[in-house]
């Protein structure tokens, strides 16, 4: 992941035809040892019937693909379905999952063509169909989804979809119901035409809003959402809301790799110190991220053995943002002054013993295109000139910052609140929000006042992720309603580049623009400590912050 430039142009391991590559598709199969079959004596020690229980953030929103869009949600449905595309759970590089070939000669026109075998849980056939199907009703503004806009660079998309820049859809409908970029060939075969050359899109399609969908959603689309029908590794059982969800291995899964256990529990604690202990006493079988209590004085060493643990790195940055909605935040002076009085670095060492590193942008460094130090001096802790720009800005009345507490992160952000307040003069308050879902929930319907917790876990391994979703105007992760025609400009020149290296170079101006403007503040690069029961093995955290569902197995 580290050099995403081999990774995306190896043909021995990627499986998507890119215009940067010259070479047609390649591979498409799993890596050799990927689902093979254990020794005797291990595979007789393996319990493929065990359901492990999973510490998870609950879903904010019933389980359709194109209304997912929160690390919670993402997690589930990855575990139910499968798009054209997936990730290496090691290094994120792309390889054909539904798909057996996707090809373009032109960044604008793809071909798909579909492996035969794929079912849906339901036992009916994964098609062409079932994608183009599903990206239209997804892209169809009056549908109210949350991913609409990943399919703003198909051509047609601006006749499906006239919603307003806050994701409201006005009384007259769009133009048209389907995207004209969009054509069925046959049952296995179907074409993307986009408005533009877009080099990434390839690698786009292993995210959620571009998963197929059956017909049975079509016909009822209510009873879906109580008992959802995908084409993954596993299958959907029973959701018990604010308690837990469980999924079970789906034998007819048609992909390359194959699970070698029997299910998912997905818990929903609102207490993350709650489910460590857990894992400690092999009352909770994995923990994604362990509590910052777990790095004090080297606790989680003492409380748990190396091949219970390990520490990983990731996709993505921990932040904070502000509602621009709420006029009061309207200045850059202040937002960069927000930025300028926090002391990463000491946070970092109080609260985490030194185990992140402080974010300077907003690409992450193992995603190409990546660029050292694009914040410059507004992500370092000047206090001085954060007080004059303070000042300068003059906001009125407290600053009050605001989180969800079921992921551990009422530490950190009440630490920030007292430097912000040391720093700037002005009386800072936490208020805290129970659960990731309710407090989505505010964001999505601006109820939220406060400088929010923010956070960026990739979609999938492409620089244009970390901007796209984020800082375009009406994006579907633009909770925070940031826009500057400046970066939209720099952000559709960057897609429509006839080379990767050109596109990057853009993208990579936007990103500085939006640093300046100062809507989302970085904090640190996302890092993690996974912990683990003791009958768990092969235990391997992904590029996503997920457990690899098919490296793990479960002791006798």
């Amino acid at each position: 992941m580290r050099n995403f430039r081999a990774a995306v142009c190896a043909a021995a391991a990627l499986a998507v035809t890119l215009s940067a590559c010259s070479s047609p598709a390649g591979d498409t199969t799993a890596p050799k040892d990927a689902g093979a079959a254990a020794p005797a004596a291990a595979a007789a020690n393996i319990d493929r019937d065990a359901v492990i229980s999973y510490s998870e953030t609950e879903p904010s929103n019933p389980l359709v693909p194109g209304n997912t869009t929160e690390v919670g949600g993402i997690s589930v449905l990855g575990t139910l379905f499968r798009g054209l595309i997936e990730y290496d759970a090691k290094t994120a590089a792309p390889r054909n999952a539904v798909a057996d070939s996707i090809s373009t000669t032109d960044s604008k026109v793809w071909t798909v063509k579909l492996k035969s075998g794929w079912t849906f849980h339901d036992g009916t056939p994964v098609t062409a169909k079932s994608f183009v199907d599903a990206w239209n009703y997804t892209a169809y503004s009056p549908n109210l989804m949350a991913g609409a806009s990943y399919f703003s660079h198909v051509e047609g998309f601006s006749q499906v979809n006239n919603a307003t820049a806050d994701g409201k859809q006005p009384a007259n409908l769009p133009a048209a119901k389907e995207l004209s970029g969009l054509k069925l060939v046959d049952d296995k075969t179907f074409t993307v035409t986009l408005d533009a050359p877009f080099s990434e899109f390839g690698v786009q399609l292993g995210y959620a809003a571009f998963f197929p969908l059956p017909a049975s959603f079509f016909a009822d689309r209510k009873a879906f959402e109580a008992h959802p029908v995908g084409d993954g590794p596993f299958r959907f059982e029973s959701y018990t809301p604010g308690k837990d969800l469980v999924v079970k291995r789906f034998d007819g899964f048609a992909g390359a790799q194959k699970p070698q256990i029997g299910g998912i529990d997905f818990r929903f604690y609102t207490d993350l110190d709650k489910a460590y202990a857990d894992v400690i006493a092999n009352k909770l079988d994995f923990l994604s991220f362990t509590p910052w209590t777990s790095t004090q004085g080297g606790k989680i060493k003492k409380d748990l053995p190396e091949d219970r643990r390990k520490t990983y790195t990731y996709l993505g940055y921990q932040a904070i943002a502000f509602p621009l909605f709420d006029k009061r935040y309207d200045s850059p002076q202040f937002r960069q002054a927000i930025s300028m009085a926090i002391d990463r670095k000491a946070l970092i060492q109080q609260v985490f013993n030194g185990g992140r590193t402080p974010a300077d942008g907003l690409v992450a460094p193992n995603v190409q295109g990546h660029l050292d130090n694009q914040c410059g001096e507004l992500c370092t802790y000047q206090p001085q000139k954060a007080k004059q720009l303070f000042d300068a800005s003059g906001f009125a009345g407290d600053i009050e910052l605001t989180s969800n507490i079921d992921s551990g992160n009422q530490e950190w952000m009440e630490v920030i609140c007292r430097q912000i307040q040391a720093s700037l003069g002005r009386t800072c308050k936490f208020t805290p929000q129970t659960t990731l879902g309710d407090f989505r929930k505010k964001l999505n319907d601006r109820s939220v006042t406060g400088i929010y917790r923010s956070a960026w876990v990739a979609d999938y391994p492409s620089i244009e992720n970390f901007l796209n979703p984020l800082f375009r105007t009406g994006a579907a992760s633009n909770v925070g309603q940031y826009s500057n025609p400046k970066v939209d400009e720099l952000l559709k020149q960057a897609d429509a580049a006839p080379s990767q290296q050109q596109g990057q170079a853009l993208y990579q101006q936007a990103e500085k623009l939006v640093l300046q403007d100062m809507p989302t503040i970085p904090i640190w690069w996302q890092s993690g400590t996974a912990a683990w029961a003791s009958r768990l093995h092969g235990v391997q955290p992904t590029q996503f912050r997920e457990l690899d569902l098919f490296s793990v197995t479960v002791s006798k």
